[in-house]
Parts: structure tokens; sequence; C-alpha cells
């Protein structure tokens, strides 16, 4: 048997579910401007269920999220967000407290969500930009996580950048690519996830995530050749299909698949299991209950949580 890494789930739709709002711009990260202690109770039944890793709620902290008119918190602040930098500090430490209650049972994971937006492969910013934005925000979480993790990335050269901002930390670095829903072979941008690896041979983990649960096998066939740990977590939304992903990325216009029930989620699970996934866990639509219906499966089928 292994020895299974059980990741959280989704926080973002969490969130909203919980505190009975809709997706802005910010996303998850109104929570921390609106409710923190929300953020922490989300924390606190992840681990409850039986995740050993926390994931900071920082996904969409990113300069170019909190500028400008883009949410409702910030709206009229203008072009620039006086002491942006300042703003950016002050979210990422919160988003860090709220794992306190996790910490003492397993490890954090600092998330970093793509620039620009989700699956969107054509917002990628230059590699020199892209480095020096992705550093900033490894640079702030590192001394306050265990692992910095770079999630739903979406093309070759993004990886690279990803990889390389979090080689400027001392923290393991894990890369977590987004797959076509309905080809688990090829990222978002149509380029191939064995080249993505490729590309990045010195990360500690590469995983995949908020794609659909039936994509998985055909990546963890891909991922096992890293040579290095792998796995992943998959969505719970109804497809996100090309026509979405080039018209727009409002997560408020994704809706959530109703035979995705926590037993059904486990099982797709403990298939990536058996192909040799040791981290797995659960994105958008994937909640406490998914998670400890994974928990379950592992310790039935004598595996080790760690």
């Amino acid at each position: 048997m292994s020895k299974i890494t059980l990741l959280d789930g989704g926080m973002g739709q969490e969130l909203i579910r919980r505190a009975g709002g809709v997706a802005t711009p910010l996303w998850a990260t109104q929570a921390l401007l609106d409710d923190p202690a929300i953020v922490a109770d989300v924390h606190r039944a992840y681990t409850d269920a039986g995740a050993t890793v926390a994931t900071t709620n920082s996904y969409a902290l990113h300069r170019d999220r909190l500028r400008g008119g883009e949410s409702n918190h910030y709206a009229g602040e203008g072009v620039e967000l006086p002491n942006l930098e300042g703003e950016l500090q002050r979210l990422l430490q919160a988003a860090c407290d709220a794992t306190d209650v996790a910490r003492s049972k397993g490890r954090v994971a600092g998330s970093i969500g793509p620039l620009g937006a989700s699956y969107r492969a054509d917002l990628n910013p230059p590699r020199d930009k892209a480095i020096a934005l992705y550093g900033e925000i490894a640079a702030l979480l590192a001394p306050r996580v265990d692992v910095v993790l770079f999630e739903t990335i979406a093309t070759i050269e993004a990886g690279e950048t990803c990889l390389a901002a979090g080689r400027q930390t001392d923290r393991p670095v894990w890369l977590s690519y987004t797959i076509d829903d309905e080809d688990g072979t090829v990222l978002r941008s149509g380029e191939r996830l064995a080249d993505a690896v490729a590309a990045v041979p010195g990360a500690d983990a590469v995983l995949v995530n908020c794609s659909a649960p039936e994509a998985l096998p055909a990546a963890m066939a891909v991922l096992k050749d890293a040579g290095v740990p792998f796995g992943g977590y998959a969505n719970g939304f109804k497809q996100i299909t090309k026509a979405f992903i080039a018209g727009g990325t409002t997560a408020d216009d994704l809706s959530a698949r109703e035979d995705i029930t926590p037993a059904v989620y486990a099982e797709h699970v403990m298939n990536w299991v058996a192909a040799g996934a040791t981290i797995v866990g659960g994105c958008c639509e994937v909640g406490p209950a998914h998670i400890a219906a994974i928990a379950d499966r592992l310790n039935a089928a004598g595996h080790e949580i760690v």
C-alpha cells in the first residue's frame, strides 16, 4: 500500500455556498475582505474531513486582480491601487492566518493561480514579467507555507515561468496543470502534457487540476513518467468547453455536475491512486464531504494518509 497526501477541496465555490454570495472577479479572495473567519471555517472542515494539506486562499491574489475596478471592493479605486504591495502582503497574511486551524494536523500549500485568468493560454504576460509577478507572490508566501503550489497552469511556458519563480524561494515547488476536459493528454492550450512535464524537470511534484475527473486517467499515464510524485485534483463543474474559454472565464457562469457525488468522486480518485498517484484531492465544486469519502476509501484500502 502507498503513502498518500490528501489535499483539501475547492475553496471558492465552498465559500460562495456558505456565504450565499456570487462569484466576483476576486472570487475566493472576496471572503478575505468581507469575512476572513469563514475561510478558517472551510479549512477546518477540510481538516476534519481528513485532508493533510491546507491550500491557502490566495489563488487570485495577483496585482492584476486587485488593480482597478475589477471587483466590488475596489470599484472606483482607479487604475493603480494605493500601496498595492502592502495590500498584497496584508491579504496573503490573512490567507495564511486562516490555515492556522489546519497547520497543527498537516502541511500548508501556498496557492498561486494563473496570471490573467484561469484556463486562458492567451493572457500570459511575457516570460520575464511573468517570472517577476509570480516570484513576488511566491516570496511573500514562502516564509508562511511548507510548499509553493502553482495551480491551473494552461501552457508550457507558464509552467516554466512558475518553476523559475518558485525556485527563487527555499520551498518545494509543485506545479499543477489544467488539461482539456475531453483529452487528458493535452493542456487547455492544446500543447501536449508530456511536453509540459519534460519542460520542468526541476519540479518537486507535477499534478493536474480543475479539469473533468474523466480526463485524469489519461493524464496519470503521462505524469507517471515524470520521475517525481504526481497526482491530481479534479473539479465538479459541467464541462469547461473551448467555447466557454474563448468567450470568458467568469466562474459564476459555470454550474456543478449533479452526478459527482462524494462516492462517485472518491471512486475516480481511487482509480488515480491505482495508477500510481500519491497526491490527490479536489478542486472547484469538490467539498468536505468528497474529501471525507476519499479518506474513508484510502483507509479502507490500507493506504497511509500523510
